[in-house]
C-alpha cells in the first residue's frame, strides 16, 4: 500500500522512469553504459517507492497507552518547558525519523483534537535543539479520557518540505489512524504530562501504531 500523498509524485517518478528506460535502450548503444543508466533510474523510483509505502497495521486500541505517531528512533527523553499550547513543565520524547522510515503520521490516543496549527518556519536538520521552536511544524492537541491533553508536534527537517496535517479541531480521533504524512525525513515530538510511565528507552527503535510509549 501506498499513502495518497505520494500519488502524484509516483505518478511522475514512474513516468520519468519509463522514458529514461526508453530513451537509454533507443540513444546508447554501450551496453554497460545503457545498464548502469536503467539500473540507477530503476533504484530511483524503488527509493520513491518505498518513502511512501503504507503498511497496513493492526492498532490494539487502550486508552491507558501512548502508541508510537510514527516510525523511527527515539532521540529525546527529558522534561522541558513546552511554551505553545501548555506553558508549563511536561516530559518530551522525540521520535527522529530517516528518509527510509515509514512517514505516516498516526494519532497516538483517542479522544478530541482540541488545537491544531501551522507554523511556517526553518528546515534545520530535525535533530537540532531548536528545530521544535524554529522548523516548519505543526502543534496538534488530543484531549483523551485517561492522560488528559497529550501534544505531538510534526516537525519538518533539512529535507522535508511539506507537513500534512489532518487534525481538525473538534473532530474525535482514533488512536493509530492516519493523521498525515510528512515528506523526507523529520521528527515528531510529544509532550505528556509530568508523571507519565515512559516506555521507551533513548535510541530505541519505534514503529509507528505499535510502539508503546507510556502508559498510564
Amino acid at each position: 500500500m501506498f499513502h495518497k500523498e505520494g500519488s502524484k509524485i509516483i505518478l511522475f517518478s514512474t513516468t520519468l522512469t519509463v522514458a529514461f528506460l526508453l530513451l537509454a535502450d533507443t540513444f546508447i548503444s554501450t551496453i554497460w553504459l545503457q545498464k548502469t543508466v536503467e539500473i540507477v533510474v530503476l533504484l530511483f523510483l524503488i527509493i520513491i517507492l518505498q518513502f511512501f509505502r503504507n503498511p497496513e497495521r493492526k492498532v490494539e486500541i487502550n486508552d491507558t497507552h501512548i502508541i508510537a505517531p510514527v516510525d523511527g528512533k527515539v532521540v529525546v527523553i527529558e522534561e522541558v518547558f513546552e511554551s505553545e499550547y501548555f506553558k508549563d513543565k511536561r516530559i518530551q520524547v522525540s521520535i527522529f525519523m530517516s528518509p527510509i522510515n515509514v512517514h505516516v503520521t498516526r494519532y497516538p490516543v483517542n479522544g478530541t483534537v482540541k488545537f491544531s496549527k501551522y507554523h511556517p518556519g526553518k528546515f534545520l536538520v530535525a535533530w537540532h535543539p531548536k528545530a521544535s521552536e524554529e522548523n516548519e511544524r505543526t502543534t496538534i492537541v488530543v484531549d483523551n479520557i485517561e492522560f488528559g491533553e497529550i501534544l505531538y508536534r510534526q516537525i519538518a527537517g533539512a529535507l522535508a518540505k511539506r507537513i500534512v496535517n489532518y487534525a481538525e479541531q473538534g473532530t474525535q480521533v482514533v488512536q493509530g489512524t492516519d493523521a498525515g504524512f510528512i515528506k523526507f525525513g523529520s521528527r515528531v515530538d510529544l509532550f505528556l504530562p509530568l508523571g507519565t510511565k515512559i516506555n521507551v528507552k533513548l535510541n530505541e527503535k519505534v514503529v509507528g501504531g505499535k510502539t508503546i510509549i507510556a502508559i498510564k
